[in-house]
């Protein structure tokens, strides 16, 4: 008989090398590090239902435009004018209206692992959660951080995930094709640099893990590091 937890909530993030999880209930939380695809139908996390469920894909074929200028029919084209799409693959949409936005995207690259994950991992009520790109996710996190000067960030097969932000504007939402860490922190720093913020005044939200020398590493430039 599958269990059901009313209080739990689970956030899961799905890329080429497998996946990860974090189990938030009465205030704790639990996360699993980064597990290959192969433990999916294996993970005990997963054979309960919980009352939310985020599946977050990192696919850095995405990009936010403003909602006045979307039209549905056009996704693909729009889409197709800032990064590469292959014949077979499909695109997607979804409202960002704290940023009167619409976020365009493919998954189809991690297509077959998210969709064994929304497929084993339920809501109470049995129904299947939309995976949806980690940059949707980061947008809607920015709401939560009440610092002025709000930056997240996202790190995962060689892709940096960045949006920045100042009180309610959004002035940054990108992502960079990057070898390493190093590499990563440039392109932070860059942006920063561009938008005339001081990591010096600023904290850094980081949605994905951050070994002990990376986080070291940031908080020689940073106030504060977050991992969320």
């Amino acid at each position: 008989m599958t269990m059901i937890d009313m209080k739990d909530r689970i956030s899961i993030q799905v890329g080429l090398s497998g996946y990860s999880f974090r189990i938030q209930a009465d205030g704790c939380g639990h996360s699993s590090g980064w597990m290959s695809a192969e433990h999916i139908f294996s993970t005990p996390e997963f054979q309960k239902r919980y009352s939310e469920v985020e599946v977050s894909v990192f696919t850095p074929k995405c990009t936010l435009v403003p909602a006045q200028f979307h039209r549905p029919e056009n996704s693909r084209q729009m889409l197709s004018e800032v990064v590469t799409l292959a014949d077979d693959e499909s695109v997607e949409y979804v409202s960002v209206p704290e940023y009167a936005a619409v976020l365009l995207y493919s998954n189809t690259r991690v297509g077959a692992i998210s969709r064994m994950v929304s497929e084993t991992v339920l809501r109470v009520d049995g129904t299947k959660a939309k995976a949806l790109p980690e940059t949707y996710y980061m947008l809607k996190d920015l709401q939560g951080i009440t610092e002025y000067n709000k930056v997240m960030a996202s790190f995962r097969d060689e892709s940096l995930y960045l949006v920045i932000a100042q009180g309610k504007s959004l002035l940054f939402c990108n992502t960079f094709k990057v070898p390493d860490f190093t590499t990563a922190q440039y392109f932070i720093f860059l942006a920063m640099k561009k938008l005339q913020l001081n990591p010096e005044m600023s904290s850094i939200y980081f949605r994905t893990p951050l070994d002990q020398d990376q986080e070291m590493s940031l908080y020689r430039y940073f106030r504060n590091v977050e991992q969320i």
